[in-house]
């Protein structure tokens, strides 16, 4: 069921609100934040990864074993952040709460905004009777 007139701009300006109020979130919401932030994760990633390396070439040249393991553990952890964050990366021109969406905030945003039709409606249905 389409929105009324007056319901749409009530819509803009809850909108419009949330972009004054908090517009790094509001920005993270949208489906190109989004794929703006996962990129810059999978960059911080790489260049983890990349300090893991030197890491553990460290270690291995100083002959310090820990500092080895520590650069062994940073480049794990960096690797399956960047694998994870790569999946989860919606496609240039994909909506984020569309068909086979699995990230979080793809559903986080339609049950917000479901959860926000449904108190519409019900204002609605109980202003009308």
């Amino acid at each position: 069921m389409p929105l009324s007139e007056h319901e749409q701009r009530m819509l803009e300006q809850m909108e419009r609100a949330l972009y004054a109020e908090d517009p790094k979130f509001a920005t993270a919401l949208e489906g190109s934040g989004l794929r703006t932030y996962t990129r810059r994760r999978v960059y911080q990633a790489v260049a983890g990864f990349l300090v893991g390396i030197a890491l553990l070439m460290a270690g291995m040249v100083a002959k310090q074993v820990w500092l080895s393991v520590v650069g062994f553990l940073v480049m794990l952890g960096c690797a399956v952040l960047a694998v994870t964050g790569w999946r989860k990366a919606p496609k240039p021109g994909e909506q984020p709460t569309g068909g086979h969406q699995t990230g979080r905030q793809g559903r986080t945003k339609r049950s917000m905004m479901d959860r926000i039709e449904q108190r519409w409606q019900r204002r609605r249905d109980e202003q009308g009777h």
